[in-house]
């Protein structure tokens, strides 16, 4: 074997430390990093603390389009203000069932709606968090800590000083987001609502559209068949006044019907009076 040290390229020094790091790393952390080694180990790794930003950056991207081009199932991506390395989603369901993972962790709705109060509203007090939801929030809160997702960040000056809670960068990885500043705006969400109700009127099931069509053609058919159409065929209104004068009238007929009866009647009284006088 050969005892001549071959020495890597800056991009190969770059991917190794993305790949042993546990979080992202930044560009002026990387740099840190070659100038720490330069001053440790000397010799040849003097040549890379002379590497700026760029020439990081630059490594970065070349790095990022060889894994690309090679397809080897991983790449570089920027999250939570800096670089790591990420599987590629197509290969998920083979990297579950080797760790053993199952199906992903998701968020209930009240922790989302809960965390995301506190990403846009952070530093904010348990408090406040409940008046805005209008709910407790204990039990959410300790989960979220649990989970790495929401910290403590500070005391208010209220009395009791109550605690202040903020986002992590774990809730930037695991959204991946590169800083709170990609959260969406509040265009964004409202085209984000829009677009939501764009879908849903979308799917609405076509036999409401078809039973609308239906009711809208039925008096052209009735007209095709000789029966009156427009006005000749009544108004709803009038409809409904013609079938009141009706039945007043037949309620006059009864009521004459009863008063002749009882006229009749008085009248067989009188002569069945006028006999016994007799």
């Amino acid at each position: 074997m050969s005892d001549v040290n071959v020495l890597p390229e800056l991009k190969q020094i770059v991917g190794a430390l993305l790949f042993v790091s546990k979080q992202p790393l930044s560009v002026a952390d990387i740099c840190r990093v070659l100038k720490q080694v330069a001053e440790v180990w000397g010799g040849n790794t003097k040549d890379f603390a002379a590497a700026t930003e760029e020439d990081i950056q630059g490594a970065l991207d070349q790095l990022r389009a060889d894994l690309a081009e090679k397809r080897l199932g991983v790449h570089v991506t920027e999250v939570a203000n800096g670089f790591r390395f990420e599987n590629d989603a197509s290969c998920g369901p083979w990297l579950r069932h080797l760790l053993e993972r199952g199906k992903p962790t998701r968020l209930s709705r009240p922790a989302l709606e809960t965390l995301a109060i506190i990403a846009y509203r952070q530093p904010i007090l348990r408090s406040e968090i409940e008046a805005v939801r209008g709910v407790q929030v204990d039990q959410i809160i300790r989960n979220l800590l649990e989970m790495q997702l929401i910290k403590i960040v500070g005391r208010s000056e209220l009395p009791g000083r109550p605690w202040q809670f903020g986002t992590t960068q774990k809730f930037l990885e695991h959204f991946g987001l590169k800083n709170l500043m990609d959260l969406p705006g509040v265009e964004e969400l409202r085209r984000l609502e829009d677009d939501q109700l764009r879908r849903t009127a979308a799917e609405t099931p076509a036999s409401e559209g078809e039973a609308a069509a239906g009711e809208g053609t039925a008096p052209v058919e009735g007209a095709a068949e000789g029966e009156p159409a427009g006005d000749e065929a009544g108004e709803p209104g009038k409809e409904e006044s013609a079938a009141v004068e009706g039945a007043e009238e037949e309620v006059e007929d009864e009521d004459e019907d009863e008063y002749d009866d009882e006229d009749e009647e008085d009248e067989d009284e009188e002569e069945e009076e006028g006999e016994e006088s007799s």
